[in-house]
């Protein structure tokens, strides 16, 4: 009687577990079906975004300075300093393109082109202290920018091709590489420079962009530089860009041509006599 009574006791208990483990695996089952799968879409980068740095005025590491209006603004006019954002810290110039560079900086405010409201290129547009959007589909991807209304267009659909002649913001070509977005900058013309210290290239520049969302708001910026005739090996600059997201954040108008004007054509007009300090008087020491 008590053997019989153990055999039935081991075959509830066997009769049990089977159960278990089957609920158990019928839940993991279901459970594997309910999770969400993992998107392949590539991040979006739709947004209004802007640097917090001074790398429009020197890429490389510089300490604050003056500028030929600090006798009318006094510390208003003055260059803030900065950190370098080029990897190693130097910019790797051959020695003959380091002189270019040492003459375009001793007279870098009559012959900046950003300052005659030029169109700054790729990739000094990304790092003017003006904030550009981004609207993002599958083929393209346009950026505007708040600085004289500029504007590009990334093809994400045109590898392969190339622009017939040469333009002030160059040919762009994207692809995605994982989470990244990487576009190649070709055939822009060489009258851009890189940032205001004179920093310039030739007509054979290649940029690399690669734009990598870190977070919602926050986006990991890197072009390398590529121009054999100016510099000894391909070089990086890495930034990070950041989302406005004030309420009603949007591009405003920036029309800089008419405050390129005096630059450019105040010794044509009639009564010319020598340059102006910004209240209108001759400056005295021109």
């Amino acid at each position: 009687m008590i053997r019989l009574l153990k055999s039935l006791f081991a075959s509830v208990v066997l009769l049990t577990v089977i159960s278990l483990q089957g609920c158990t695996q019928e839940q993991t089952s279901e459970s594997n079906m309910a999770a969400p799968l993992v998107s392949s879409d590539p991040p979006d980068l739709s947004g209004i975004w802007q640097t917090m740095n001074t790398a429009s005025w020197n890429l490389e590491g510089h300490t604050a300075s003056k500028m030929p209006v600090t006798n009318i603004l006094g510390a208003l006019g003055g260059i803030p300093a900065g950190m370098s954002v080029v990897e190693g810290g130097e910019i790797p110039y051959l020695p003959e393109a380091l002189e270019r560079r040492d003459q375009n900086r001793s007279d870098w405010t009559n012959l900046d082109p950003v300052a005659k409201c030029y169109i700054p290129g790729v990739p000094r547009s990304t790092y003017m202290p003006w904030p550009f959007q981004i609207l993002q589909t599958d083929t393209e991807i346009f950026i505007a920018y708040e600085f004289g209304s500029n504007s590009r267009t990334i093809f994400m659909d045109r590898p392969g091709t190339e622009a017939p002649l040469p333009s002030w913001m160059g040919y762009s070509l994207g692809h995605w590489e994982n989470e990244t977005l990487v576009v190649n900058v070709t055939k822009q013309v060489p009258d851009t420079w890189l940032d205001a210290s004179g920093n310039y290239h030739g007509a054979d520049l290649v940029v690399e962009e690669r734009y990598t969302l870190v977070d919602e708001n926050r986006i990991q910026y890197e072009a390398t530089i590529d121009d054999p005739d100016v510099f000894s090996r391909p070089w990086t600059i890495k930034i990070p860009l950041y989302r406005r997201m004030e309420d009603g954040a949007r591009l405003l108008e920036y029309k800089c041509v008419e405050f390129g004007e005096d630059l450019l054509y105040d010794h044509l007009r009639r009564g010319y006599d020598g340059p102006k300090a910004l209240d209108g008087s001759v400056r005295e020491d021109a």
